[in-house]
């Protein structure tokens, strides 16, 4: 089994009968947590892929009613930006890397919506009051400290919505 840390303005924790968009993309962390209808799946993947209990969001500020109701019930770990305002980056992930840390493989999400606006516009679905430049360069130096991480993956960069490659 996998355990991550999910770096996101949103939960993506959406299923096709919970989504008000119906945006697939809205909906990869539930499929890895076995939420998925049966089209999700693949014959060279088993889910569920991801147990709950090594699953930390990080940078969390948009959630769907039923996103927020799935977080509960699971009790998956999130650090909303509200959080990070409270306690900082440093220690947010520190909990988070602790969260997911132990036996199997680790895996990084960083979407780029995770970060404010301001720092990174070219993104389908900006959220205001992400994490700064400094805070996510943070976050990433203590991810590689950790030396934890199997994978890492950047998402959600949209050229086209970028202002002077900024993003």
């Amino acid at each position: 089994r996998l355990a991550v840390v999910w770096f996101d303005a949103h939960g993506d924790l959406n299923t096709p009968e919970t989504s008000p968009s119906g945006n697939v993309h809205g909906m990869p962390l539930a499929a890895a947590l076995g939420q998925a209808p049966e089209w999700f799946r693949h014959e060279r993947l088993t889910l569920p892929a991801l147990d709950p209990s090594r699953v930390a969001l990080v940078g969390i500020r948009s959630l769907d009613p039923s996103e927020r109701a799935f977080l509960r019930e699971t009790g998956i770990r999130v650090f909303t930006m509200s959080d990070i305002d409270r306690i900082g980056i440093e220690r947010a992930m520190r909990e988070a890397l602790d969260r997911v840390a132990g036996p199997g493989f680790v895996h990084v999400s960083l979407d780029l919506d995770s970060l404010d606006p301001e720092v990174a516009p070219g993104v389908g679905t900006p959220v205001p009051g992400g994490l700064t430049y400094r805070e996510a360069r943070l976050a990433c130096e203590l991810i590689a400290e950790s030396g934890i991480a199997g994978s890492f993956e950047v998402v959600e960069s949209n050229p086209i919505l970028d202002r002077e490659n900024m993003t």
